[in-house]
């Protein structure tokens, strides 16, 4: 029986974990791996690299953190790094996935139009024209990845600017500005967060960690994602809670250490404050029906369904 202690991390799917080179890319199709997973790819995260992946055939469920879908193609995604995602897919489907390391996505934040660090699913139609640009740099991306030029590392990070905003513009109600300071300091905030939520930082510790002032901080985390340093330090720690709750089998006890409390009670209280029921009915109501996750989330946008040449494409 499978180890449910942890949620896996990959370097792509099945592959384990290694250190990335400087720029990063990666690019194949779904189904190159079909040996591997036979169309249900189970929950799991890739640590280094965030992914985009474009369904351009079929359809089925696809999962993002504690979130789920039913999809039909076309339909893209987002789901940066560390976070967990699985699908679940009809045997004709198909998708690009494209794998960027967080460093190159670093150099490519500051010119495009999508928020880097929080994951995004939208739908769409095969007719829309905007979908079928979408498809075209799919095309283009796989294409260039298999020509492995000495230009093709240049190129291929343009291309995929170019998809990462054509995503920000398929999914409407939002629009994305350049990355100011204030931005800038809160995705680093975002970063430190991630680091170290294990350790039950005070905000004093971050604030000297990021060479600012509280107040700038604060401000920073307010503007960018709507709540205060300390609010984002407890919802990153419930998120762990949650990941850890729906994907392993570890008990409470253990969870609640792993995310730094000392007390299982008080991290009882703390998760039913934030959710309305206890960690235990959370996890069990997760595993009698996932389906009953928050649809809504992510806006029901639009996605192409041009599909990327067929012996070219190479994405998973």
């Amino acid at each position: 029986m499978t180890d449910r202690h942890d949620v896996p991390t990959y370097f792509v799917y099945g592959e384990p974990t290694r250190a990335l080179d400087v720029g990063f890319f990666h690019v194949e199709t779904v189904m190159e791996r079909r040996g591997v997973h036979f169309g249900h790819v189970s929950p799991h995260k890739h640590p280094q690299m965030g992914q985009i992946t474009y369904w351009f055939k079929g359809g089925g469920t696809y999962r993002i953190e504690d979130r789920t879908w039913n999809f039909s193609a076309p339909t893209i995604s987002f789901v940066p790094s560390s976070v967990v995602h699985a699908f679940d897919v009809e045997e004709h489907s198909d998708a690009v996935v494209i794998s960027i390391s967080d460093d190159q996505l670093r150099s490519l934040a500051a010119s495009v139009d999508l928020p880097l660090d929080a994951p995004c699913l939208f739908e769409g139609s095969p007719e829309d024209p905007a979908w079928i640009r979408l498809g075209r740099l799919s095309e283009m991306v796989v294409d260039e990845y298999l020509r492995t030029t000495s230009t093709s590392p240049r190129l291929l990070a343009g291309l995929i600017g170019v998809m990462l905003s054509q995503i920000a513009r398929l999914g409407g109600g939002s629009d994305f500005t350049e990355a100011s300071p204030s931005k800038r300091l809160a995705a680093s905030l975002r970063r430190a967060i991630d680091l170290h939520y294990r350790e039950d930082w005070t905000v004093a510790r971050y604030v000297t960690l990021l060479a600012t002032t509280p107040h700038l901080l604060d401000k920073a985390a307010r503007e960018t994602f709507g709540q205060s340093v300390k609010e984002m330090l407890m919802e990153r720690r419930l998120l762990e809670a949650k990941r850890l709750l729906m994907f392993t089998i570890r008990s409470v006890e253990d969870i609640a250490r792993e995310i730094g409390f000392d007390d299982p009670a008080y991290f009882s209280r703390f998760f039913r404050k934030r959710t309305g029921i206890s960690p235990a009915v959370w996890r069990q109501g997760r595993i009698a029906s996932p389906e009953a996750d928050d649809r809504s989330a992510l806006p029901p946008s639009q996605t192409m369904t041009e599909k990327p040449g067929d012996a070219t494409a190479q994405d998973r």
